[in-house]
């Protein structure tokens, strides 16, 4: 427990709607509230990976590992990543590039609103039996289209009644909120999806219930780059 909240304080945002929050101004330490075990060890190390290359990132200072030649030949037979990330598919939001990593390193599932589908959660389930990947990250970003049109409401054409229904929920739960209403929304969206990822049945949610699959929900700023752990 303290191994992680030291994993994570640095990089915690204040979301009104709980889960995770930073220390407070006295110094005083980040509580953790969601509910479930602590991440195993395993998973607390691909964390701090995934941060650790975000402020890399962030700073001017990605080193873009395992993008040469050698690494492609290395992966081709065989992938092994160690976290799956689950976001937008917004062209400003590349996992690869916010937490600086390379081939084989990410198993990377992007729809618009990053939204917990019936696919995604397959996908899921496949990358968490088949490789052997026990942490998933959900991960909103700033001024997110899908997130604001929830927001707007009204008739949309073709297939994209379905995917804002399936944001809608988070837009609801977050009205009323302190702050930004379309930031609490994002950041509600994202902590949705992660939740509707671990109480997934008969295969995500025995192992989440039992520590070996962490599930965390994440915000990234598209103008700095920074990613905020939310739950």
């Amino acid at each position: 427990m303290r191994l992680l909240l030291a994993l994570l304080v640095p990089y915690l945002c204040c979301v009104a709607s709980g889960g995770l929050r930073a220390a407070d101004a006295d110094g005083g330490t980040a509580t953790l509230s969601q509910g479930k075990d602590t991440l195993t060890a395993a998973n607390e190390l691909a964390l701090k990976t995934l941060l650790d290359g975000n402020a890399r990132y962030v700073a001017g200072n990605a080193q873009h590992p395992n993008q040469d030649a050698a690494r492609r030949a290395a992966v081709a037979g065989k992938q092994k990543p160690f976290a799956i990330i689950l976001t937008c598919a917004d062209s400003r939001v590349a996992p690869e590039i916010l937490f600086d990593q390379g081939l084989g390193d990410l198993f990377v599932l992007r729809v618009a609103g990053n939204v917990a589908d019936d696919d995604v959660k397959a996908s899921i389930e496949y990358a968490v039996l088949n490789l052997g990947t026990n942490l998933v990250v959900v991960l909103g970003h700033g001024s997110c289209g899908a997130v604001k049109a929830a927001i707007a409401g009204g008739d949309l054409p073709g297939h994209l009644p379905g995917l804002i229904d399936q944001i809608k929920p988070a837009v609801e739960s977050s009205k009323g909120e302190s702050g930004d209403a379309l930031e609490n929304a994002i950041c509600a969206n994202a902590k949705l999806a992660a939740h509707q990822i671990a109480t997934s049945d008969a295969v995500l949610e025995p192992l989440a219930a039992k520590g070996s699959l962490g599930v965390i929900a994440a915000y990234v700023d598209i103008t700095s780059g920074k990613v905020h752990v939310l739950w």
